[in-house]
């Protein structure tokens, strides 16, 4: 029998349900309200054969999303998605044996990553209110540690952190020579950024991706966002070629164009207020978060409601944790496809 990782034989992992083509999607906090197409049409033309016989080259998208951010030069690495950006950042920073502090529950790749490269997962749990004690995270930092992470906002539970608690848990990391993940896949979605802790600090990287606001979610673009030193060693143990020049193409041409960026924010923010304002006046209990997603508290059963809009082609996400049984996940997005959803919710959810 052939060699097998044993910390693969250890991990059970669980893939995004596959077949929604179809589906309304507000599962996966995808932008479904998509590019503009004569974006899209316009993006089309440059696609010639000589593109696509070139291998990629991502340093040109990286100086042009360092202008667009406004950091130093060498501060960004493109990733092919936000999924490679956790691998790099584990196989550089992290030892096997050792901790990764995060929250739980979080994004799920972190934990993943954690066991698969023989690391120990160190998860501080939210409270029963969803509330998160920050003297937890402080205290889990030791001279075990090798990574903290902090999803900013995070995802699922939506809660964002303030900046002297951010600080207290850099400096702590720093004092064990532990390096901190801010992932800000969120970040349009409420307007706090911690980027310049990145410029600030030895030991931070924040991470950003194109597959929310961008509505890139097919091309797998992200960015790591550190100092030259950081990225040099990541940029060590990178694939030559893991970014494809379509997705690198297609993200310079958004990051080029800050008039789209802005009506794609407004036009998020006013279908997730429009979204809960139609809910309260049914009386639904719901609650704020600051991604492109809300909590909805169904009057009926969870499951039953799920399966209900399935049947009617919309997909919402549901939890098996205790934390969330009670509610569903459902993605935001403009005010005709809020609509959309609504019309069949409350008529399922009876």
């Amino acid at each position: 029998m052939y060699y097998i990782n044993p910390n693969f034989v250890a991990t059970e992992r669980v893939f995004p349900q596959q077949g929604r083509t179809g589906y309304l999607k507000l599962d996966m906090n995808e932008n479904v309200s998509g590019l503009p197409q004569e974006f899209i049409d316009e993006f089309k033309e440059r696609i010639t054969p000589e593109f696509l016989y070139t291998y990629p080259e991502p340093q040109h998208f990286e100086k042009s999303y360092e202008r667009f951010m406004g950091i130093d030069s060498g501060m960004a690495m493109a990733t092919n998605g936000s999924d490679m950006a956790i691998r790099y950042a584990f196989e550089t920073f992290g030892e096997q044996g050792k901790d990764v502090v995060t929250v739980s529950p979080s994004f799920e790749m972190y934990r993943i990553n954690a066991k698969l490269l023989g690391m120990n997962h160190k998860a501080v749990g939210y409270n029963d209110d969803l509330t998160i004690n920050m003297e937890e995270i402080v205290s889990s930092i030791d001279c075990n540690t090798r990574i903290v992470v902090l999803l900013n906002p995070n995802n699922p539970i939506g809660n964002i952190y303030e900046e002297s608690e951010v600080r207290r848990i850099i400096e702590k990391a720093e004092e064990n020579n532990a390096v901190v993940i801010i992932d800000e896949a969120y970040y349009y979605f409420c307007d706090q950024t911690f980027v310049k802790m990145a410029q600030e600090y030895p030991n931070v990287m924040v991470f950003r991706t194109f597959s929310k606001l961008f509505a890139m979610a097919a091309c797998r673009l992200g960015v790591i966002i550190a100092n030259p030193e950081m990225i040099g060693w990541l940029k060590r143990g990178k694939l030559t070629f893991d970014v494809n020049s379509v997705a690198l193409l297609l993200g310079e041409m958004v990051i080029d164009r800050p008039e789209m960026i802005e009506k794609m924010v407004h036009q998020a923010k006013e279908g997730k207020e429009y979204l809960l304002a139609r809910l309260s006046e049914k009386g639904y209990k719901t609650r704020w978060c600051e991604g492109n997603y809300v909590f909805v508290y169904p009057k009926g059963n969870v499951k039953d409601v799920e399966k209900k809009l399935v049947e009617r082609n919309i997909l919402v996400k549901t939890y098996s944790n205790p934390l969330l049984s009670d509610v569903i996940r459902v993605t935001t997005a403009s005010k005709n496809i809020m609509d959309e959803f609504l019309d069949v919710f409350f008529e399922v959810d009876k």
